[in-house]
């Protein structure tokens, strides 16, 4: 288990809050699914491939997510739901290194 102090051992910077909200403890569930720049993230990204799967809300886990979307996803899209349940969460984990490892800012449109 990394720590933070472990971390700073190595020559690392943790950052104590999501670098892409800067509003809680980044943890993987607030950074894929709670954060509200993933939560805009993955309500564009439905939107724009006419899921009308809800955005992960409340869930605990990407899986229980997936289950509710599938389960609110006619068959026809079931295939473009899969690839965005993948490719979204990798975006997001992109831009997230973008701003800490090259100090960039976190843009929503440049992600979608």
């Amino acid at each position: 288990c990394w720590t933070a102090s472990r971390l700073a051992r190595r020559g690392l910077q943790h950052h104590p809050r999501c670098l892409l909200c800067d509003q809680d403890p980044e943890t993987i569930q607030h950074l894929l699914m709670a954060c509200p720049f993933a939560k805009q993230t993955w309500h564009i990204i439905l939107d724009w491939a006419h899921i009308p799967a809800q955005p992960p809300a409340n869930e605990t886990t990407m899986m229980d997510w997936w289950l509710r979307a599938k389960a609110q996803t006619p068959p026809t899209l079931r295939k473009a739901l899969q690839s965005i349940t993948l490719l979204v969460p990798w975006m997001i984990w992109k831009q997230r290194n973008e701003c800490v490892f090259d100090n960039a800012r976190p843009l929503i449109d440049a992600l979608v």
